[in-house]
């Protein structure tokens, strides 16, 4: 999550104005970038003339030069200092493969004279109308024309960046599916072949390999010890007896081990009621700790939520929850209780959490089955939500914003619980009702959900499910 966001810089131009701006712009961005604490990519300034591209023969030099540091940079920042060239811009950025950023320089009213007036504000609509004639997907953020010296201009990177983040993350990733959905879940249904499509590859486990990996694992091994002082450390165990923390600290450990052996980015857990009856142990902490470690950990088995997870922690580079639509909030219509037995991170309670005999499986199963249920209450924050589905092959979502807030919830009240504010709640409930999306959501800390809209449908082709 803390991995530097790297932008390849692109200056375009046109003869018939003043190139003399291309040279200081190339200083200024740069400059600029590196203050906000970006990577940057910047072409050899005798590669073309000024440094910049105006001629299709220019943009094949530069196209070359992103072939030859792909991978080194996450997206492509398109400087206009002046009106630049169309065509030379196609040809150099057709085949970027990332997302594209256009920015024009504003004009001066004191240097409007042939010599220093830029035109960029409409050499801009020219590239953005042949770029969609040629199907090449890019962002851009009002205001039309901003000086990169702006505050607004710090922002508009930060937005792009998750942008790119979200798109080179969501392009190729695995999500790692532990166990059989249960039959009573079947909310959680979801498509492989639908998510393969977008470039999701979901690997699935059998959850009986994993309980018998467990059991026949050492719990004296280095890897024990050091995931049992790991937990120790992260949360309150005390109320744990020792064979149940046991059986949690080898399940830690074989979780650790099948994401590095799969290289998974997210997985989601059947989390009862097997690890229940034969390991008298519930998951929770687990996905918890994962979380907190900046590992998208869904339980119930919800995929989709995995894949949300997922993208909000790209987007937020925070710890995201997978939660219920729980509870109404007394007779606040825009409020609500979200939930869940304990997976939510630490780093997003407002204190350590207590891991208890989980209430559910007490009264199934008999007392002492589900050690792991991890006790707390969300911190108040600001806050993203997602949820995704797989529907007719095509990936489907949902994004909005709201708050997590300090009202209090009873403490009789298990889990890990917040009071959400998210304006007209009810009729978004509604509408979410009616599009076939379930009882999950995801939420991370932060406002991200415009970078995650444009990431999602101009360049991941995600259909976007409008609340």
């Amino acid at each position: 999550m803390s991995e530097q966001t790297t932008f390849a810089l692109f200056f375009g131009n046109r003869g018939f104005f003043p190139e003399s701006l291309i040279a200081s712009a190339r200083l200024e961005i740069a400059g600029r970038l590196r203050e906000l604490g970006f990577g940057v990519l910047l072409a050899d300034e005798n590669a073309t003339r000024y440094g910049a591209v105006e001629t299709p023969a220019e943009g094949r030099i530069y196209a070359n030069f992103l072939a030859k540091n792909r991978g080194r940079y996450q997206g492509v920042i398109l400087c206009l200092a002046n009106f630049g060239d169309e065509t030379g811009a196609v040809e150099a950025l057709r085949d970027a493969g990332v997302p594209i950023f256009i920015m024009a320089y504003p004009d001066e009213l004191d240097k409007m004279d042939f010599s220093s007036r830029r035109d960029a504000f409409c050499g801009k609509f020219s590239i953005m109308d042949v770029f969609l004639q040629y199907g090449i997907p890019f962002t851009i953020f009002p205001p039309h024309t901003l000086h990169p010296a702006s505050d607004l201009f710090a922002v508009q990177i930060s937005d792009f960046a998750v942008v790119c983040r979200v798109v080179s993350g969501m392009k190729r990733c695995t999500i790692g599916a532990i166990g059989a959905r249960t039959s009573a879940f079947k909310t959680v249904r979801y498509d492989e072949l639908t998510l393969e499509k977008y470039g999701i590859t979901s690997e699935v486990f059998d959850l009986s390999e994993v309980i018998s990996r467990v059991e026949s694992m050492d719990e004296h091994s280095t890897e024990c010890r050091t995931k049992a002082e790991r937990l120790k450390n992260y949360t309150d165990f005390t109320a744990v007896p020792a064979e149940n923390f046991a059986n949690l600290v080898k399940l830690g450990v074989v979780l650790d081990e099948l994401i590095v052996e799969n290289h998974l980015d997210a997985l989601a857990l059947r989390c009862w009621i097997e690890l229940e009856k034969t390991l008298r142990i519930a998951p929770c902490v687990l996905l918890s700790e994962l979380n907190d470690r900046g590992f998208a950990a869904a339980c119930e088995l919800d995929i989709g939520n995995a894949v949300a997870m997922y993208a909000l922690q790209l987007a937020t580079g925070k710890s995201p929850a997978c939660l219920d639509w729980n509870n109404n909030y007394g007779n606040d219509p825009d409020k609500c209780i979200l939930f869940h037995c304990g997976p939510v991170a630490q780093s997003l309670m407002t204190a350590k959490g207590k891991v208890i005999d989980h209430p559910m499986f007490a009264k199934a199963l008999g007392a002492g089955c589900g050690y792991g249920c991890n006790v707390g209450r969300i911190a108040p924050t600001s806050l993203s939500f997602a949820s995704s589905t797989t529907q007719d092959g095509k990936l489907r979502f949902y994004l909005g914003e709201g708050e997590f807030t300090a009202d209090p919830i009873p403490p009789e009240f298990f889990g890990c619980a917040g009071v959400a504010h998210i304006d007209n709640l009810q009729q978004k409930l509604y509408q979410l009702g009616y599009a076939g999306y379930r009882h999950h959501v995801s939420v991370a800390p932060g406002r991200v959900a415009a970078a995650l809209r444009e990431a999602f449908t101009r360049y991941l082709n995600y259909e976007l499910t409008e609340i």
